[in-house]
């Protein structure tokens, strides 16, 4: 077997259908196989994976056994040469694996490979190329130098752009592939940490085994990223705990150093807890519909009790649209291609997966998110 995608689910139910669905498409012409490992959901994600995906291998977790453990339960019943760890609330192209099981790179020795990742509006996400946050590199992520020069960019491997693909240090578990002998050799995620600094370590540990991590720019990922986690205050204990973890685990620490740690540790973690609290949603003044399907186009609006345009992926669209891209008549490489070229357009847009019952999105990579459920 070529590929075993591994998804750990906790409480996202339906980015979880959204995210199966496109790599169901992605697989296509692949020897994979898909490993859904949920972290006792307290909501109806294992009965809908069930329902909907019966022949996909779902295991259920007793308790949250946090984002290593579970990960490396998946692994360890995996059959693929290849693994893709992938975060349930995702959305791959339909060439995405593909790609990057083509490239030529793995013949030079790398170790894991990542790739661009947007978030729900179409904006670039900088973290999924990173540089190991030494305590200098730490400092200009935590003082916000980095935003200055590239000469204080390494945190977010500011020597590539985002549209460039090269060696990185560091990249993020949202979405990653290996070989699964590499992962097993250097013994998975380390289960000492619950979440949040585990895939820096399993990235440094690559390195150190002499291995090069590659940033892959050529297929983009929608990661909705702010539906993952709930930026509160025990967000900001377990992040608190993970740079601890990552420090006191690789590096030699002096008591200066410490100290600096922990407050830019603390600060670093407010600003994130308040990053992540969900602003007021305005309400989309015109809804456009993409899609070939008039019956979908009347099915949308007597479900949602407004007017609808029915558009194009090349049609023009007022601000302050929200854009309800339809996964039944065009392709999810279609989609987020669309999402990110009309990115920064006053423009929201949401997803009708293929044969469900609900539209899902986000608007920005610290908002929760939205779904709508209709009625069956």
């Amino acid at each position: 077997m070529q590929l075993s995608v591994i998804i750990l689910n906790y409480n996202v139910r339906y980015f979880l259908e959204l995210c199966v669905l496109s790599v169901q498409k992605a697989l296509e012409g692949i020897e994979g196989e898909i490993i859904v490992i949920d972290n006792n959901s307290s909501d109806d994600s294992c009965a809908m994976m069930k329902h909907r995906f019966p022949n996909i291998k779902l295991i259920e977790n007793k308790e949250n056994v946090g984002f290593p453990k579970g990960n490396n339960i998946g692994v360890a019943q995996a059959k693929g040469e290849f693994i893709c760890i992938l975060n349930p609330d995702t959305v791959v192209a339909e060439d995405t694996f593909i790609k990057l099981l083509n490239t030529e790179h793995w013949s030079l020795n790398t170790g894991i490979t990542g790739c661009k990742l947007i978030d729900g509006s179409g904006n670039f996400l900088p973290e999924c190329k990173r540089g190991i946050p030494t305590p200098w590199v730490a400092f200009t992520k935590i003082f916000g130098l980095y935003r200055l020069s590239n000469f204080f960019g390494k945190y977010y491997a500011q020597h590539l752009s985002e549209n460039q693909s090269g060696k990185v240090e560091i990249l993020v578990g949202a979405f990653m592939v290996m070989k699964r002998d590499l992962y097993n050799e250097i013994g998975g995620f380390d289960e000492n940490c619950f979440m949040y600094s585990d895939d820096i370590d399993l990235s440094y540990r690559v390195l150190q085994k002499g291995k090069t991590n590659y940033y892959f720019h050529e297929t983009s990922v929608i990661h909705y990223k702010g539906e993952s986690t709930v930026k509160d205050e025990t967000y900001m204990k377990r992040f608190q705990e993970a740079m601890n973890f990552f420090y006191q685990k690789h590096f030699k620490v002096s008591v200066f150093f410490s100290v600096f740690m922990k407050i830019g540790i603390v600060l670093f973690s407010f600003m994130k807890m308040f990053q992540g609290k969900s602003k007021a949603k305005k309400a989309p003044e015109n809804f456009s519909l993409i899609s070939e399907s008039r019956e979908i186009k009347q099915q949308l609006e007597e479900k949602l009790q407004r007017r609808i345009r029915l558009g194009t992926l090349f049609s023009s669209f007022d601000k302050s649209s929200e854009i309800i891209l339809d996964a039944n008549n065009i392709s999810f490489k279609e989609i987020i291609s669309f999402i990110e070229t009309n990115k920064n357009k006053s423009l929201t847009f949401k997803i009708l997966p293929p044969n469900s019952n609900f539209i899902i999105g986000s608007n920005s990579s610290n908002d929760r998110g939205e779904v709508i459920v209709f009625d069956d």
